[in-house]
């Protein structure tokens, strides 16, 4: 079986869609599965619609993404782990990828991202830039890892010693478990980090982590783009 995995705050907007989506692909692909929303400090209605669309919901207060991950997986059923991000939606491509990555002996892997509402330019371009690099250094992109349950213990889950970037992390430690891949297909995500923000305020944001290094990861107070971010 497949648990799915999200890590949820405040996210009414997108819960819905993104359950029903993993629903959707499972069935047409016929794969046993069960969601796991860990709501983590939410104060809207995520609980309540991630329930009714058929998730089951951890309720924690820990405002923190790596340690969130970790809560939900510790309640998994499956011998499989999709973490997926609560405003992203998966599709039936990219689940059957990951299933025969898996099938074929992969430990681990993610895959790119892709927006399907309009942005500026300069966001598509810092988009394909990002999963570029990821690609490279064959690293998950956040929106979506996936991985086997015997290697994501072994390695011992998220790093939560960063409040941020962690799915790196992950990948470096998966990859210590055997095969890692980031697949050619894409997981659709939200746009609104960049929505109503410009060109140089994003380059202000990416040179402040730059200049920070790794340090700057472990300090939440340095990561308002990721924990106090437009909605």
């Amino acid at each position: 079986m497949i648990s799915f995995v999200v890590p949820a705050h405040n996210e009414a907007s997108f819960i819905e869609a993104c359950i029903d989506s993993i629903h959707e692909a499972c069935r047409a692909l016929g794969l046993d599965h069960e969601v796991i929303v860990a709501n983590d400090a939410s104060t809207d209605a995520t609980a309540d619609l991630a329930r009714a669309a058929g998730a089951h919901v951890v309720d924690v207060s820990l405002r923190h993404i790596a340690a969130v991950r970790n809560a939900g997986a510790r309640v998994a059923h499956g011998d499989r782990l999709f973490f997926v991000d609560a405003d992203s939606r998966v599709d039936v491509p990219l689940i059957r990828a990951a299933v025969d990555a898996l099938d074929h002996g992969f430990v681990g892997g993610g895959a790119g991202v892709r927006f399907e509402e309009p942005v500026p330019w300069w966001a598509l371009a810092v988009l394909k830039s990002v999963v570029a690099v990821m690609r490279m250094g064959r690293w998950a992109a956040g929106s979506f890892v996936f991985c086997t349950r015997a290697a994501f213990e072994a390695v011992g889950g998220f790093d939560e010693s960063v409040y941020a970037g962690e799915e790196i992390y992950t990948s470096n430690r998966l990859k210590t478990q055997g095969r890692f891949i980031v697949l050619r297909e894409t997981i659709a995500t939200s746009a609104r980090k960049v929505h109503g923000r410009t060109f140089g305020e994003m380059m202000k944001i990416n040179a402040k982590l730059f200049w920070k290094g790794p340090r700057g990861l472990r300090d939440r107070a340095n990561l308002d783009f990721w924990y106090r971010d437009r909605r």
